[in-house]
């Protein structure tokens, strides 16, 4: 069996705000855990105005607080 997963940054839509993003984080979460996705990570990043993903450990327990099975976790890709 394959485990999918989806990273996340919570990038703010143009025109919009944090609340926004991370509302929409919420909502990616909850429907990948619908789809049968195995994780859902966030990633950090500090001083990017296009970013709300900035405290991951609070955004990690606000998306675990709204899904039920997936796990939800701190996660990057790093590239040269």
């Amino acid at each position: 069996m394959h485990h999918f997963s989806l990273l996340d940054l919570s990038p703010i839509p143009e025109g919009g705000t944090a609340a926004q993003a991370l509302g929409n984080t919420v909502s990616l979460a909850q429907t990948a855990e619908r789809a049968g996705y195995h994780r859902f990570w966030l990633a950090e990043h500090h001083n990017m105005p296009g970013i709300a993903s900035a405290a991951t450990a609070v955004l990690i327990d606000h998306v675990a607080g709204q899904t039920q099975s997936i796990r939800v976790g701190a996660g990057g890709i790093m590239l040269p």
